[in-house]
């Protein structure tokens, strides 16, 4: 149990909380929500007693195991295998006292020692850090690679795993996500879902805190407060209380208009295909979330592309890679306004590299681009973040994009994406990530494209920032291409999923959820038993062979997502009758009956509810062993 009361934080002269009282009790998994500096990190710098608290008091049980994600990554020759083992101390510390007693030949320690290894599992211990790293992205062969030969997104990758290997008590994930892709974020959400311990974890990925968190910490306005339930719950009851603010009406109902106009167009435009089915209905929960942030600092647009070719840019037997090494073949495809077009698959197999050829970044190693007289690319990449000249100001980039246009107009711009006042002058340098993405992306909407390539768009930006994101290209009327490990955005803003996998990009006949299924078949090897990989299949047989594989397993994850579904409802209601339960009035002696009639409705969800969560965990187990 993890206890605040009455807490005060302060980071020079500004507070960032104060007067926060919250629990945190074990096995619960709470996620960690604000604006990027509003104190997140400092809360988990407080857990980890790198921090102590101005006022109140925190306390927790003693001899906890604390695990976290280092945030650097020596540069040792040890092998990335060994590395991951080095997170499970207790190991550690029993392998050097049995090589202690080993030297000094103690036969009674040493059989003591094997037996405390047994009892924690050391001898499985490689087994166990070689599926963390295959989950992680990493293959059997980068298992015997030194440390050090590592890029940075892969070291903290092995930190992450680092982290995961240690048993602990408490696990402190501070945006876990940003260095990894969408395959490795499904297998990370599972590995989570399942971890016994208590969980505290910072992210901005609204779909992950949705499908592990069961209470969510939300800081603003120098208070934390918790909320029980996932992060759409938090969203509800955060909505319910903002729609009472009188000022944020206007914005909220501008918002929903955005929102309702672009589920019509998407109605009209497709209603049987199961992609669009699954959009339709992520689409009508948009309302509540629209809500959830009437009093966002952000508020942007893309203006009407000028011209729309039809068609913008097309790829014709396009072979992509770098040198001698082709990573997609004979790749077609044909870009037309309105195409909302987001791309899966593996890391590694050549999403980054396709969206750089359809940019113009790199040129293809065979076949045809062709790109129209009048198209106009707006492109996002993790590395224009370099870009940015770090001794101007985002005023100063503006002025260099639009001479003519005057100051205050490109103040007014830049305060929809958060720079105010003395901001837009300030240097770039100190920039955060996220500050730098934001000025990015909004030198990127102020050229007004007509077709968008975005990679990776949402690394460093907090959920506020996503979710204006996400209204911004509904409403945006030029074509899209998309990688993003945000299923959330995936989900808001494309009708269309491409699959490059195995050398090839093709369409992928299904929704996200069916994508998780197939990435659980890849995982099996199943390709092996079904057909020999010598063959020749045509790309008609090659879909319905993975029709046929996602329908195989299908059963199983509707089990889950029933389970899941279940969890939420009773949560929500046990939420509700607490809720009664901490009004007064409850107690008068004239509504003893009512009273009665919640204490004995609350036994029974409370009941209902251990039994959904027992039945969500055998669903978990059954797609496990099914792997």
């Amino acid at each position: 149990m993890l206890n605040f009361k009455n807490i005060a934080l302060r980071r020079g002269a500004r507070v960032l909380f104060a007067n926060s009282t919250f629990t945190i009790h074990k096995g619960q998994k709470a996620g960690f929500t604000g604006a990027n500096g509003a104190g997140k990190s400092s809360l988990f710098a407080l857990v980890k007693k790198e921090l102590h608290l101005d006022e109140g008091d925190f306390s927790m049980p003693p001899h906890l195991e604390i695990a976290h994600v280092a945030q650097e990554t020596p540069a040792v020759s040890s092998s990335a295998i060994n590395y991951v083992i080095d997170g499970d101390q207790e190991l550690r510390r029993l392998q050097d006292q049995l090589k202690l007693a080993e030297s000094s030949d103690n036969g009674l320690k040493q059989a003591e020692l094997h037996a405390a290894l047994e009892n924690i599992g050391g001898y499985t211990a490689q087994a166990r850090a070689s599926r963390l790293m295959n989950g992680l992205g990493f293959t059997a062969d980068q298992e015997h690679n030194a440390v050090n030969s590592f890029s940075g997104g892969w070291r903290m990758r092995l930190n992450l795993a680092q982290a995961l290997m240690c048993r602990s008590d408490v696990l402190l994930l501070d945006e876990p996500t940003n260095h990894l892709d969408l395959d490795a974020v499904i297998w990370l959400q599972d590995w989570l879902c399942k971890y016994p311990g208590t969980l505290l974890l910072i992210s901005h990925d609204r779909d992950f805190l949705d499908t592990i968190t069961d209470h969510i910490v939300h800081i603003e306005q120098n208070k934390a407060e918790i909320y029980t339930g996932n992060y759409s719950a938090f969203e509800r009851m955060r909505a319910e209380k903002l729609s009472q603010q009188q000022s944020a009406y206007q914005k909220q109902q501008r918002e929903i208009a955005h929102i309702q106009s672009f589920v019509d167009r998407f109605k009209a435009q497709a209603t049987k295909a199961r992609q669009a089915q699954s959009r339709i209905k992520a689409l009508e929960r948009m309302e509540v979330i629209a809500m959830a942030h009437v009093d966002s600092p952000f508020d942007f647009s893309f203006a009407k592309p000028g011209k729309m070719p039809n068609p913008l840019l097309t790829l014709d037997k396009a072979d992509i890679g770098y040198g001698d090494t082709c990573v997609i073949k004979q790749a077609s495809l044909s870009i037309s306004p309105g195409d909302r077009i987001g791309l899966l698959g593996p890391n590694g197999a050549g999403k980054s590299s396709l969206i750089k050829v359809l940019a113009g970044d790199m040129l293809p190693m065979s076949g045809k681009r062709q790109e129209a007289e009048a198209l106009k690319i707006g492109y996002f990449a993790q590395h224009q973040l370099e870009q940015l000249q770090l001794d101007e100001s985002p005023l100063w980039h503006l002025q260099k994009l639009d001479k003519q246009a005057t100051e205050k107009d490109l103040r007014n711009f830049l305060g929809g994406f958060d720079f105010q006042g003395d901001k837009v002058l300030e240097a770039v340098k100190p920039f955060s990530g996220g500050e730098k993405a934001r000025l990015v992306l909004a030198l990127l909407v102020y050229q007004n494209p007509n077709l968008l390539l975005l990679d990776e768009p949402t690394n460093h930006l907090d959920l506020e920032m996503r979710h204006a994101l996400s209204v911004a290209l509904q409403d945006y009327q030029g074509a899209i291409v998309v990688v993003s490990h945000d299923r959330h955005l995936l989900r808001s803003v494309t009708d269309q999923l491409l699959l490059v996998a195995g050398g090839k990009a093709q369409a992928f006949d299904g929704d996200l959820d069916d994508y998780r299924i197939w990435l659980t078949e890849q995982k099996k090897g199943d390709d092996k038993s079904i057909i020999d990989s010598n063959d020749t299949v045509s790309r008609k047989d090659q879909r319905k062979l993975d029709a046929d594989r996602r329908k195989k397993h299908k059963p199983l994850f509707d089990t889950l997502k029933k389970a899941e579904m279940a969890v939420e409802k009773y949560h929500n209601e046990q939420r509700e009758l607490e809720h009664q339960l901490t009004d007064p009035a409850i107690y008068e002696a004239s509504e003893k009956n009512q009273l009665k009639r919640i204490l004995d409705r609350k036994i029974e969800v409370d009941k209902a509810l251990d039994e959904a969560e027992s039945a969500w965990m055998d669903a978990e187990a059954a797609i496990e062993n099914a792997q």
